[in-house]
């Protein structure tokens, strides 16, 4: 039982390097936490559903999670295809099941896998959940007269047909514009692309072959990893392009010229959409690290801002505790309560062509419109790959008290989750309605990682903030 050590269920659940620790044994370990938690806590005659993305082994895993489950009692519905993680979040919530598990590690490296957990409610589980999940972890599974039923199940066809129906495909037709979709070689492969084919949208899709290994890229829909989407834009001359992650619950975007559009803008665009269009009630949400622009956005609809730490999970939270019209953070997490209480990378980038079609702007031009509005929001991170040792003496100096960064004082600090400073940037002074800037330092609790985040009104600015905050850190690896 030396291996139940590895088995650790995080916001989502348990990821791990395969055929290392990600290893059969421990698949089943997780498998067995899980279903004892639902028979403690759950009501386990409803059933579990299992689904699996493309990388390396998935549905070889996701067999082994439906026979521990279902040798507890618990009947499984198990995917029959390759199955993007908010499909299988809506099959839970609409068939009413007991929860679900995803076999993913969604846009980790290609030699990652994962166990992700969602609970009843069509979302990953809160904390609450997880922790007793996790105390479950190397208990035996009480032995149960007969294993219950596995049935294999397309959950693919009804999420699509939900997420089609939540959109005006009729506008983004009539619009004319022509997208780019990258699938990055993961689970949203032909869902987007399958639902504007059949409504005459003009696309085209890149990436969207079953690789395993990511040739050369990490799914994660950010720089490096979405070079060819920006070539293709341009290449194939769309108006966008829309962009998913491994398992297609993270957005990402590149606009006509194949510019970026990083998660900031389009939680930003979405929620004046949804705003100024929709009208839907609701307070906004963003993490601890996302742009301050979404504050600006709500307080011109009167609408509350809330403020939380970083992690879709406070997302998930409050949106099961109150009204929430859209939440998001920094890593292309954004969620719409109106849907799922979940992250929902496909469900964006349909968004994202809604928008351009009803306010008949291109991609960079409704960037261009929102920044003129809103002001000029530019923003940067900087991962650090550090002893621990240079990592502990950063945060300290940090708390300690820092007077400036690249010569701008420091104006306030706040420490909801990681040090954030806001600096007084004489650069943004003439700027109209410029964007604060502000500067966090998060060190990972796990690793020797410490990740640096910036905000202001130029990326010139962001920049040099970002150097300044480097050149700070790495003080301490002086000697």
């Amino acid at each position: 039982m030396a291996e139940t050590t590895v088995v650790k269920f995080g916001t989502d659940g348990w990821r791990g390097i395969i055929a290392d620790d990600f290893t059969y044994a421990n698949v089943r370990i997780a498998a067995a936490a899980i279903a004892n938690y639902v028979l403690a806590y759950e009501k386990p005659a409803a059933g579990v559903c299992i689904a699996y993305d493309t990388r390396f082994g998935s549905r070889s895993f996701a067999k082994v999670v439906a026979e521990v489950i279902a040798g507890a009692g618990i009947p499984v519905a198990m995917a029959a295809e390759i199955t993007p993680t908010p499909a299988l979040s809506y099959a839970v919530r609409e068939r009413k099941a007991a929860g679900g598990v995803m076999i993913t590690s969604s846009h980790n490296p290609a030699e990652w896998n994962g166990v992700k957990y969602k609970a009843s409610y069509g979302g990953s589980g809160k904390p609450s959940i997880m922790t007793a999940i996790e105390r479950y972890l190397g208990k035996a599974l009480p032995k149960s007269a007969a294993p219950a039923a596995i049935t294999e199940v397309d959950f693919n066809p009804e999420y699509a047909a939900a997420i089609a129906r939540f959109v005006d495909l009729d506008a983004i037709r009539t619009s004319g514009y022509k997208f780019l979709i990258d699938d990055m070689y993961g689970a949203g492969r032909g869902v987007i692309s399958g639902i504007f084919v059949k409504a005459g949208v003009p696309c085209v899709e890149i990436r969207s072959e079953i690789n395993p290994a990511f040739p050369g890229i990490n799914p994660e829909p950010i720089l490096p990893h979405i070079k060819a989407a920006q070539e293709a834009v341009v290449a194939e001359r769309c108006d966008a392009g829309l962009i998913t992650d491994g398992d297609a619950d993270r957005v990402g975007a590149v606009d006509e010229h194949g510019n970026v559009v990083d998660a900031h803008k389009i939680l930003s665009l979405l929620a004046y959409w949804l705003l100024e269009r929709k009208k839907w009630p609701g307070e906004v949400t963003r993490a601890f690290n996302t742009t301050k622009m979404v504050d600006r956005i709500a307080a011109k609809y009167g609408r509350k801002l809330n403020e939380h730490g970083i992690g879709f999970k406070y997302v998930v939270d409050l949106m099961l505790e109150k009204e929430i019209l859209i939440g998001g953070e920094e890593s292309g997490g954004v969620g719409i309560s109106r849907h799922l209480p979940e992250r929902d990378g496909l469900l964006n980038c349909l968004l994202l062509a809604n928008v351009m079609a009803d306010e008949k702007k291109t991609l960079g031009e409704l960037v261009a419109v929102l920044q003129e509005e809103f002001g000029e929001h530019q923003y940067g991170r900087v991962d650090m790959h550090i002893d621990e040792a240079v990592k502990q003496s950063a945060i300290a100096r940090a708390k300690s008290g820092v007077a400036d960064f690249a010569g701008m004082k420091v104006l306030r600090v706040e420490t909801m989750d990681g040090i954030k400073f806001f600096l007084d940037n004489p650069d943004c002074a003439g700027k109209k309605n410029a964007a604060e800037t502000w500067l966090l330092l998060r060190a990972s609790g796990t690793e020797p990682l410490l990740r640096v985040y910036c905000e202001s009104c130029s990326a010139e600015s962001v920049a040099k903030v970002l150097a300044a905050a480097q050149a700070f850190v790495l003080e301490g690896s002086a000697g």
